[in-house]
């Protein structure tokens, strides 16, 4: 069952509560009454995660120059031919 954050807006106060999606919102547990849920941001990813995706990603991306030039002679890429 999901848990959800919610805050009173009455009292203001935050809290959580576990129930099925299509039940309705819980009272505040504090004053009784009426709650919201709180939206809350995907978190951000920090330290070796954001490494581990960054490197990833690199490895993805194929690089410039990294990789045999198969053009044509009548290539206007830019790329050196050997001819």
């Amino acid at each position: 069952m999901p848990t959800y954050d919610y805050r009173c807006r009455d009292c203001h106060r935050q809290f959580e509560a576990r129930h099925p999606i299509n039940e309705k919102s819980p009272a505040c547990p504090a004053c009784g009454g009426s709650a919201e849920k709180v939206i809350l941001a995907a978190p951000a990813m920090h330290g070796h995660m954001a490494r581990g995706r960054e490197l990833a990603m690199r490895s993805l991306d194929p690089k410039p120059g990294t990789h045999p030039h198969t053009h044509g002679p009548g290539c206007q890429c830019g790329a050196h031919h050997s001819t």
